[in-house]
């Protein structure tokens, strides 16, 4: 049970912050959150070994945000036919804009992110996409603290020096 609640300490501002990009429900969010802790709790016996549990819980969070609007399409009065969606941007245009501005900047960094070595790019992968600590990091890549943390310093200022 101790492990459970650390695990529950661990993920749960993770999930959260996840859930956000799905829904601004926040309330009904937090009911799908504990839904999947629950789950994992009264299936702990069935579940078997699982490699990436941050992966597993995110997924099954998702997975579960996504049958909860699924119910309620199902029990609304109005038909799924008569649902509008309203674009979030009021302007096609500026919609338009945004979404080829940020084309260009994937592809801007992607460029970037080429140039660096492969240690660069998984250590910077690691801490900023995975969100993974620098004690992490150095078991993974099998590095000393300082060492990443040098290697993380080369690698922003080789990102800074690409970008000008």
């Amino acid at each position: 049970m101790k492990n459970f609640s650390h695990l529950y300490d661990t993920y749960i501002d993770s999930l959260f912050n996840f859930g956000c990009k799905f829904t601004s429900d926040r309330e009904m969010l937090k009911d799908c959150i504990q839904d999947v802790f629950v789950k994992l709790y009264t299936k702990r016996d069935e579940l078997s070994e699982i490699d990436n549990i941050k992966s597993y819980l995110l997924i099954s969070l998702k997975n579960r945000i996504y049958d909860e609007f699924r119910r309620n399409v199902f029990l609304a009065d109005t038909a799924v036919e008569d649902i509008t969606v309203q674009p979030a941007v009021d302007n096609v245009e500026d919609g338009y804009l945004a979404k080829e501005h940020m084309q260009i900047e994937n592809r801007m960094i992607k460029s970037l992110f080429s140039q660096l070595s492969p240690r660069q790019r998984e250590a910077l992968t690691l801490y900023y996409i995975e969100e993974r600590k620098y004690e992490d990091i150095c078991m993974i890549m099998g590095m000393n603290y300082q060492s990443v943390r040098n290697l993380m310093h080369r690698s922003l200022l080789r990102l800074r020096e690409l970008a000008v």
